[in-house]
């Protein structure tokens, strides 16, 4: 007589067929080459010389305007007041504030009163003469404050240019005008012109690149430069 095997009891336990996939943190980008590519992060242009000259007018306008506020008599630190107010916005946004994003679908310029957002299929062509610009289809030029094109830097590098060309017949190997001491920092604005264009070459047929372009104000810093104006002129008419 044989003893039937017991039934085993139903198990509470989800199968691995029934669990459900973790969701992703979101499509990447397809690469050129049919893969996935990550977008690649920002790339920031700014001027170190404005921002370091931006920096000691306002440490020498917060000296010269704390002095009149702790020392000064009458209507003084009311007029020192206003004038910092109206002082500190304009420092900031001609010195500081500039700069240019740009990634693989946008070019956003940050000039001292507007923010611009350039889709690269708006960008005709970025280029620099006695100053950097970035010309749209529709023909409109937005002006990059923060890349600063300097006459004296690119005759610099002219000649460095120069110099390595002539070496060549000589019998030695022509040294690009990179290579030289200085000479990759000869002429940085036309440089990030460069670079710019480039993007905007490579990135303007893509699906990311579509878009309109938006313009917006900075009223962060309109909106004190004018109340430090309004308050410096009714201090003035009123004394």
């Amino acid at each position: 007589m044989t003893t039937p095997e017991p039934t085993p009891e139903p198990s509470h336990e989800p199968s691995r067929e029934s669990t459900p996939e973790q969701p992703s943190a979101g499509p990447a980008k397809p690469s050129a080459d049919g893969g996935q590519a990550q977008p690649f992060a920002d790339r920031v242009y700014r001027s170190p010389m404005g921002i370091a000259g931006g920096v000691f007018l306002l440490v020498l306008a917060l000296l010269f305007a704390g002095d009149v506020l702790v020392r000064g008599e009458g209507r003084s630190p009311w007029l020192a007041l206003a004038g910092l107010v109206l002082a500190v916005p304009l420092i900031v946004a001609f010195t500081i504030r500039p700069a240019v994003y740009a990634n693989d679908d946008r070019l956003r310029v940050r000039n001292p009163f507007r923010s611009i957002t350039l889709p690269w299929s708006k960008v005709a062509d970025v280029r620099a003469g006695y100053s950097s610009e970035v010309l749209t289809q529709d023909g409109t030029k937005y002006q990059l404050w923060a890349v600063p094109v300097s006459l004296r830097q690119r005759k610099k590098a002219a000649r460095v240019a120069a110099r390595a060309s002539q070496d060549g017949p000589r019998g030695r190997a022509p040294v690009a005008a990179g290579a030289h001491d200085g000479g990759s920092r000869a002429a940085s604005g036309d440089q990030a012109v460069a670079e710019l264009r480039e993007l905007a070459e490579r990135r303007t047929g893509t699906p990311g690149a579509a878009g309109e372009v938006r313009v917006r104000w900075a009223y962060e810093i309109v909106g004190p430069a004018l109340a430090g104006l309004l308050l410096l002129v009714i201090l003035m008419a009123t004394g």
